[in-house]
């Protein structure tokens, strides 16, 4: 793929995907929420049982990064596909919020 990757465009990709598959009926707030929940906890059951020092590894083993790499892209895609439906600005959310994080816990003046 030689496309330049960016939120709207892979936005775009999936409402097509969606869309030429007739389940855009199906992608409602409370449906895409629930899913993007499902996918998230998909994510956790892969490191649910590890230590914390073997987690810190799960990307060395092939068969773990490859379902980490897949449960990662599940959870962005709903979150993508959760944002477009309601017209929420991924982006724009996100730096809104680091900056309100910014002002609620400032960083302590040195040792």
């Amino acid at each position: 793929m030689t496309e330049r990757l960016d939120v709207a465009g892979l936005q775009r990709r999936l409402a097509e995907f969606a869309a030429v598959r007739d389940w855009g009926q199906y992608h409602t707030p409370k449906n895409l929420a629930a899913a993007l929940s499902v996918e998230a906890s998909e994510l956790v059951e892969i490191f649910q049982w590890l230590t914390p020092e073997e987690s810190e590894r799960v990307m060395k083993d092939p068969d773990s990064a490859h379902r980490v790499t897949d449960e990662v892209a599940d959870v962005l895609a709903y979150l993508l596909q959760f944002c477009e439906v309601l017209g929420i600005d991924a982006l724009a959310a996100l730096a809104a919020k680091i900056e309100r994080n910014e002002e609620r816990f400032p960083a302590a003046d040195g040792p």
